[in-house]
Parts: structure tokens; sequence; C-alpha cells
């Protein structure tokens, strides 16, 4: 009998562990880093943006459908997207939002929460302003700024620039709110379940998620099969961000706000496993098959390299701070129920598709108008390429320059936004 409750006691603890206990930020960063270079090799690195899109590009076609619009930015939405369960962006998107909300559930932390007023009229600015700088730098503080730079890849830098400015500003101007504007605080609530139904939805969502991968699998099209474990890595990924609280918005926001670098150096290190991983992926070896590399090289290598990454990161941060999460950060905290990031989504998603059709369809990437397109082992220098290795030193070089000055930051708070 004795044996028995130890066993129970040791079954309840790993249940703590895995669906209770915030996880702490470097294994979270771990986790992240590990499962970002899973699916690239399975398949592709992951993104957010990707997903959105699909969904703002199902919307317009929508409404150009239902309306009969055929003029202005609705030519562009003539025909019907793919499929959201067949295009991948959009197959990541679902994963992630899923593994999220069966974090939320499993650890008894699900519920609808309603914010203020003022609140969702930020979050409405907030998802323009997000689509449109995701639009200029190539992708949003995933494909734009994580998995560019851990994907070799120069405008993942120009974004990193940009993002800092957005967010330094964007909390002057929430500061700027705090102390002048009184109007929209009222209004929040909260809808919480039954505490005792709440895990049991979350293995309702389990159990969907592993149907969903079977059925995938199913598919007599490879294109539909290989989803299976994008759906599941994507779900992994999203569990693990809803668990350690994971955003990079924090990243970039608390060394100026609080002086805390904690996400921020979780970053860096998640940010390293990816490029360690990518340049693997990436390297053509003679033992892979025909002498191929596994991942393809130009894998968010964007041509944002410029103006187009330094801006596009600077709006997004400052829509990221009006929203109160990255893009990641929007859809996970979807998934455990914040109204406010649900209210992000769909603008978020419509104006970025607007947006990137309008950039495709007048070629400015492909005729250097955002930048320009730079793969960092590419570089040439007076005959001399940096290749492979002279691409991770740099990284590795600048992720230590962003170690350096918020841990400085943190003791010194030299770098604190003042109220």
């Amino acid at each position: 009998m004795a044996e028995q409750s130890i066993m129970a006691g040791k079954a309840r603890e790993l249940y703590k562990n895995l669906c209770e206990t915030e996880w702490n930020a470097t294994v979270t960063g771990l986790l992240i880093g590990f499962f970002s270079v899973l699916i690239m090799a399975w398949w592709r690195p992951w993104g957010i943006v990707g997903a959105l899109r699909n969904w703002g590009d199902w919307c317009m076609y929508g409404l150009a459908s239902l309306f009969h619009l055929e003029s202005g930015v609705f030519e562009y939405y003539a025909e019907a997207p793919k499929s959201i369960f067949a295009d991948s962006g959009s197959v990541i998107g679902l994963g992630f939002v899923l593994g999220a909300f069966i974090s939320a559930c499993l650890g008894k932390e699900f519920a609808l929460r309603v914010p203020p007023y003022r609140e969702m009229l930020k979050a409405v600015i907030a998802g323009i302003l997000m689509g449109i700088g995701a639009a200029l730098a190539g992708g949003c503080n995933i494909g734009g700024f994580y998995n560019a730079i851990g994907n070799l890849a120069a405008n993942g830098f120009a974004m990193m620039l940009g993002l800092i400015f957005g967010v330094i500003l964007g909390l002057k101007l929430l500061y700027l709110e705090m102390e002048h504007i009184t109007w929209g605080d009222s209004g929040a609530k909260t809808i919480t379940p039954p505490a005792a139904c709440v895990p049991w939805i979350g293995l309702a969502a389990l159990a969907l998620l592993i149907v969903a991968a079977y059925a995938y699998t199913g598919s007599k099209d490879d294109h539909i099969a290989s989803l299976c474990g994008v759906i599941l890595i994507a779900a992994a990924i999203g569990y693990s961000m809803q668990r350690g609280r994971w955003c990079m918005m924090q990243s970039f926001r608390e060394p100026h706000m609080t002086g805390d670098c904690t996400m921020a150096k979780s970053v860096i290190l998640s940010i390293c496993i990816v490029a360690l991983g990518a340049a693997a992926l990436k390297y053509q070896v003679p033992m892979r098959a025909e002498g191929a590399a596994v991942l393809d090289p130009s894998s968010y290598v964007r041509g944002t390299f410029g103006w187009g990454g330094v801006v596009g990161g600077f709006i997004f941060g400052l829509g990221g701070m009006f929203a109160g999460g990255c893009g990641s950060g929007t859809l996970w905290r979807v998934g455990e129920g914040q109204v406010k990031l649900m209210i992000v989504v769909p603008f978020f998603a419509i104006t970025n598709s607007i947006f990137v059709n309008w950039f495709q369809d007048n070629d400015f990437e492909a005729h250097g108008v955002l930048g320009s397109k730079v793969y960092l082992p590419a570089i040439h220098f007076y005959g001399w390429t940096l290749g492979y290795g002279g691409a991770l030193a740099l990284i590795g070089l600048i992720m230590a320059l962003w170690y350096v000055v918020v841990t400085w930051n943190e003791e010194t708070n030299k770098l604190i936004v003042p109220m």
C-alpha cells in the first residue's frame, strides 16, 4: 500500500512539473531551440506570420466572394487561397495554438480574459502595426528575427535593430498612457470554466491533436502526409512557450523596463542552438542524398537587410508593445484565452495579407526596394568567403555582445527607460 502511495505521489509530481509548474526560462529556450531544429530537419523552419497571412487571405477572399469585390486590394483575392489544413504555415499556426491551449488547460490556467475597453482599441492598432511591420521585415519576430538569424540570414540583424528602438518608443508611450489617459479602464472580466473540467478539456484537445496527426499520415499525397510531424512539433513549441511564459518581446522590453535580462539570455541561447542546427542541415556533405542539403540554404534569407528590416522591426516592436506580446507570444496567449490577443490576430492577419500581396505584385523585394538579400556564409571579402564557420562566429559574437550589454545593464540600470 505504501509503495502504491509513493508511486501515486511520483506521478502527481511528474504531472506538476510537466503541466502545472512554470518552466525555467533557460530550459524553455533550450527546448524551443531543439524543436526549432527538429522541425527544420523534418521539413521547414517554423514561423507565425505564414499562418496569419493564410488566415488573412481567407478572410479577404471571403469578403471578395461574398460582396463580389474585384477592384482595389480585392483583385489579389480572385482565387481561393490554399486550405488552412494543407498550407504548411497554417498547420504550424494551428498546431502552435493547440499546443498552447493544451498546456493552459492541463495547468488549469485557461480562462477567457476580457480586457478593458482601451486595451481592445490598442489591440486593433497593435494588429495593424504588427501586420505592416512583419510585411516590411519579411516576417514577425520568428521569421524576421529569431529564425532569420538562426538560418544565417543578415536580415535578422536588421529587424533586431528595429525591434530594440520600436520597443523603447512603445515603452515610453505606455508610460505616457499610464500617466495621462484614464478613459476605457472598465469592462474587464474573466470567464473561468469549472476548474475540474479544464484538464479534461486539455486531454480532449490532446486527443484531437493526435487524431489530426494520424489523419495526415493517411494521405496519399506525400506533402500532406508530412504535415503530421509539422503539426506535432509546432504543438510542442506552443506547449513549451506557454508553459515557460516565453515571449521574445519580453527579451527586448524587460532590460529597458526593469533591467531583468532573464528572457534575453534565454533567447540568445535559443538562437545559438538554432544557428548551429541550421548550419548542420544547410551544409552540403557527400553522405546526403545526391549531395543536396537537407535544408534549403535560402530558407528565411529575405531581401530585407536594409531599411525594410529596420523600419519593419521598429513598427513591429511598437505594435508588439501595444499588444503585450510578439507574434509567437500573441498566438500562445490566444491559446490560454486572452481575448485582447484574439482581437490582435485578425487585424494582424488581414493587414499583413494586404501588404504582402501588394509587395509581391510590385516585386519590391525582388527589385531590392526593401534591402538586400544576404546569406552570411556567402559573404565575400576580396576573394575570401565567410563560410559557415565564419557565419556562426559572427552570430556568436553579436549574441555575446547582446549578452554582455543586457547583463551589464541588469547591474547598472543604465539603459532603463525612466517613467
